[in-house]
């Protein structure tokens, strides 16, 4: 087995050449700067790019660092908004989902939830058949995933941990589960693939002008604080909970304005909260929250609260923390579940446009286009699973704009049916059969039978190339005491997506941060070794990223008081 070097992890996507990306991107003139690098701008970029606009995004932070990564995890067909009586948004976001799962059929499975029904509960049983059979009917759920209706001995079959007081039966239909990361990170992929040039840790800091028009950007990149100009004929804003700053530095932020709120959830082990079935669930107060099973664990959220601090970094509260505990045991009874049965939390922000007198859980999610007197183009509002048509109305915006101006789109939009990267399995009906023959391969390679199993489903149609990567660095892997699998993943992640601290691998390439904190604790010291090598950290960069990492593992865990 060879040795991994520098060279190795070299590629258009590669952490290693993010400094000659932007170069590159000063160097030129663009079509189109998209700022923003989460599902949004991602999307963006790849419809703009498929439609013959020459493309650039920056990401201050990592790709998918902001809601992108802290969502529920869901690409689901917005029940809940039956209840608000939105069935234009329960139609689209119906219908988008089964895009997104035919585009992306590793990132993306469907899940049966339940919904028990409780004496005096939100929702009656007669009221959530017609709702349920309204919701296959806007969304176009297929015949094979259309609602059920259980009793209430069938309901505690489906689920055995559920309060029996009061029960009346269940609701039963299906929802797609996701990794919302790596969903953003394999649409900013296939983009890159398509022609667009990118960098994450790249702040814009202003912007340029000419004639009272927005021409560019001055972007400096927090990794090496150079700065550079990058020019383009059109900029969209689809910064997310950073839209109105964005705003405020062009001197537009007037009329509609962002409102932040902020949902929180708790992951707990199976071994104490052992859910054999995902349920969606209605809380004394009205709200409606999620508890779901994943990979040994649960996860139980959201919370929906106005939010005024950080918007880097927010966090759980024990306010939080606490609200989540008692709508978990009040449905989950016989759990007992305390604070310290939280192994680890994540929070993030929804960046929803201002409704007055609603309180958050009533604020419509709908997204809208704003266009300033410079000519910046922001993006607010909208949900995970909506992404792509998002992406669509902003680039058929854009095309509007450029035949005022003369010019004309060459292309209408091909994301419907444009697989993102590592969607190239022949279909979500064929994905199981390609996880099968992939698993032979990867033993071929050296790797167990399991572990070559578990990266065909998370790398999709890119997993040969961690096949390879795994051939060809069992030397690497043992110097830094690393699992085969695990040193595969992470040279695939600086090459190919773009890795370039620990907690871009731990939380967004992986997700172990959140769902296997044991694990992270056990290798953080082998990955931060290897990436110093594959990277070329000098010692303070070590010690930084170190104390980077720590911090984010315990916060994890720790509520903010």
């Amino acid at each position: 087995m060879g040795t991994t070097t520098n060279a190795d992890v070299e590629g258009g996507f590669s952490a290693q050449n993010r400094r000659s990306r932007l170069a590159a991107m000063a160097a030129g003139h663009a079509d189109l700067l998209v700022i923003g690098g989460g599902i949004t701008g991602a999307g963006i970029a790849l419809d703009a790019t498929t439609r013959g606009l020459k493309t650039v995004l920056v990401e201050m932070q990592d790709y998918a660092a902001g809601t992108s990564s802290r969502s529920t995890k869901l690409v689901h067909g917005g029940l809940r908004y039956l209840k608000q009586f939105e069935f234009g948004v329960v139609a689209e976001v119906g219908k988008e989902r089964a895009i997104v799962y035919e585009n992306g059929p590793h990132v993306t499975t469907p899940e049966w939830m339940l919904l028990p029904l409780y004496k005096g509960g939100t929702f009656g049983p007669f009221m959530t058949s017609v709702g349920l059979r309204v919701y296959d009917f806007l969304a176009g759920v297929k015949r094979s995933e259309r609602r059920k209706m259980f009793n209430a001995k069938d309901t505690l079959i489906k689920e055995p941990l559920l309060k029996r007081e009061g029960l009346l039966g269940g609701g039963y239909y299906v929802e797609y589960r996701t990794d919302d990361a790596r969903l953003t990170i394999e649409v900013m992929k296939r983009a890159v693939e398509r022609g667009v040039q990118s960098a994450n840790y790249a702040a814009v800091e202003s912007f340029l002008y000419e004639d009272g028009k927005m021409v560019g950007a001055v972007v400096r990149d927090r990794i090496s604080g150079e700065s550079y100009e990058i020019r383009a004929s059109k900029i969209v804003n689809a910064t997310g909970p950073w839209v109105d700053s964005l705003r405020e530095i062009d001197r537009s932020k007037q009329g509609k304005t962002l409102r932040l709120t902020k949902g929180v959830h708790l992951v707990f082990d199976q071994s104490r909260f052992p859910l054999s079935q995902a349920i969606y669930f209605d809380t004394p107060d009205g709200r409606m929250v999620f508890a779901i099973p994943r990979a040994g664990k649960t996860y139980v959220g959201t919370t929906d609260t106005d939010y005024a601090a950080d918007v880097a970094r927010p966090r759980m509260t024990e306010e939080d923390r606490a609200y989540l505990l008692k709508a978990a045991n009040n449905l989950f009874p016989s759990l007992h579940l305390t604070e310290s049965d939280v192994e680890s939390s994540w929070a993030g922000l929804r960046p929803l446009i201002q409704q007055e007198g609603k309180d958050p859980s009533e604020i419509s999610r709908r997204d809208e286009i704003f266009v300033s007197p410079s000519g910046l183009i922001s993006i607010a509002g909208g949900k995970l699973t909506g992404y792509r048509k998002m992406a669509e109305s902003v680039v058929n915006r854009i095309g509007q704009l450029m035949e005022a101006e003369g010019r004309k789109l060459t292309r209408s939009s091909i994301s419907k049916r444009l697989a993102i990267s590592g969607g190239d399995v022949g279909g979500s009906d064929q994905f199981e059969k390609f996880v099968k023959e992939r698993i032979g391969e990867g033993v071929a390679y050296g790797l167990g039978r399991e572990q070559s199993e578990r990266l065909a489903r998370q790398y999709g149609s890119n997993v040969n190339k961690l096949f390879l990567s795994a051939a060809n660095s069992g030397e690497f892997a043992k110097r830094h005491d690393l699992p085969l699998d695990l040193a595969a993943e992470l040279i695939y992640a600086i090459a190919e997506e773009s890795a370039v601290k620990p907690e871009d691998f731990w939380i967004r390439r992986t997700g172990r941060l959140f769902f296997d904190r044991a694990f992270v604790g056990k290798y953080r010291d082998s990955v931060h070794s290897a990436m110093a090598e594959l990277c070329g950290w000098n010692e303070e960069q070590r010690e930084i990223l170190g104390t980077e990492m720590a911090r984010l593992i315990e916060e994890a865990v720790t509520p903010v008081v």
